[in-house]
């Protein structure tokens, strides 16, 4: 037989006896989409449990992404950070507004506060930084940069579900947060995604733009997308959301014991932990540094050999990518901390079935490259 792949995630599902229930409902209500009563039920239920006043549902977190733009009205240039997905950068293009990336933090490998200054113009309008890997951004200091300059802010939260700093959730950060609720996330819908907003003027608005820009029957008020959660993945959110104690204790487990075992292997660094009240333990990423006997892709090579698919996450960077080398703030000397570590990062496997036996073994294969 052939050996178990381990891949660097694996979507956390419930027991399907307990799904049945949910998905009888919605065969008896027949109300599969426009904000059925389960999709009602789960904006009220994510409100309580992140701790956040409104929360639109969206299919997708791209959509929620390019959603969040529009909503703000965002045009111009919108400063962000080159070490992300490439969905943060393409919701920009989508709106028709230019990207202007700037270098990352070497401690959190969030967008640099104080790097952001020297890349703001006339046309610049927002600044769009993202909370990697759910470790915090510098909000404090990035609103103080937005305040000064009159700058929107919108925080793509898509790893940092649940996260907690010590003033509550770091969704109640900038004007808006995006969550997505993709399968690889903490918290998954299968697919999904959410806008967090302040007030029920802005959620309204979002609201409209996500089914069309209609209002009532027969008024539309903006060009709009149908961007609508289905009953069937909020029902599956309602009941991911009975789980999530598990889900974040195990993945808290998982965080710890690789952080032991990799605490004095020379040339591997975990990234440390940000200033999080609470984790979610989204991604576990290691440094692979000149000490180690191997190169970052190297390892990544000899971990595949053993079927443990782990990940060079974020590589390329999203300047590297054609359709963005040519924007003049792309320069490459600017932005050198995204560049370094994007190509020491290595995403180990972690989400919550991973059983002991398969974490000592990624384990193991990391300490004896060591002593090769």
């Amino acid at each position: 037989m052939a050996a178990e792949k381990i891949y660097v995630t694996q979507p956390y599902l419930p027991p399907l006896e307990e799904f049945i229930p949910y998905l009888e409902q919605i065969w008896a209500n027949k109300v599969l989409t426009n904000g059925g009563p389960f999709h009602q039920q789960l904006e009220q239920a994510l409100c309580r449990y992140l701790g956040v006043p409104h929360i639109s549902l969206f299919s997708n977190g791209t959509l929620a992404l390019i959603t969040a733009l529009q909503a703000l009205r965002i045009k111009g240039e919108v400063i962000t950070t080159p070490y992300s997905f490439v969905a943060t950068a393409h919701a920009l293009l989508w709106q028709n507004c230019t990207p202007v990336f700037v270098d990352i933090e070497p401690h959190t490998l969030n967008l640099d506060p104080a790097k952001i200054e020297a890349a703001i113009t006339p046309q610049t309008t927002a600044i769009l930084p993202v909370h990697c890997y759910g470790n915090p951004c510098d909000t404090a200091a990035i609103q103080k940069i937005a305040d000064n300059y009159n700058l929107r802010v919108i925080y793509d939260a898509a790893h940092a579900f649940g996260v907690q700093d010590a003033g509550g959730s770091i969704l109640r950060h900038g004007d808006l947060s995006v969550l997505s609720f993709h399968a690889t996330k903490v918290f998954n819908t299968f697919e999904g995604g959410a806008i967090i907003c302040h007030d029920a003027k802005t959620k309204q608005r979002i609201d409209h733009l996500k089914n069309f820009g209609f209002v009532d029957e027969v008024t539309v008020v903006a060009p709009g997308i149908n961007a609508k959660m289905s009953e069937i993945n909020a029902a599956f959110g309602l009941l991911q959301l009975e789980h999530m104690p598990h889900v974040m204790q195990r993945r808290a487990e998982i965080d710890a014991y690789y952080r032991e075992q990799l605490a004095h292997v020379p040339g591997i660094t975990c990234l440390p932990q940000g200033h999080q009240t609470v984790a979610n333990h989204s991604y576990f990423p290691i440094l692979v540094g000149p000490e180690y006997p191997l190169s970052r892709d190297a390892l990544y090579e000899k971990l595949k050999e053993h079927g443990i698919y782990a990940r060079r996450y974020f590589y390329p960077l999203i300047t590297d990518f054609p359709m963005y080398k040519n924007l003049s703030s792309a320069n490459k000397s600017n932005i050198l901390n995204s560049k370094e570590f994007s190509e020491q990062v290595l995403c180990a496997p972690i989400f919550p079935e991973l059983s002991l036996k398969n974490q000592i073994k990624i384990i193991d294969i990391i300490k004896s490259s060591e002593i090769r």
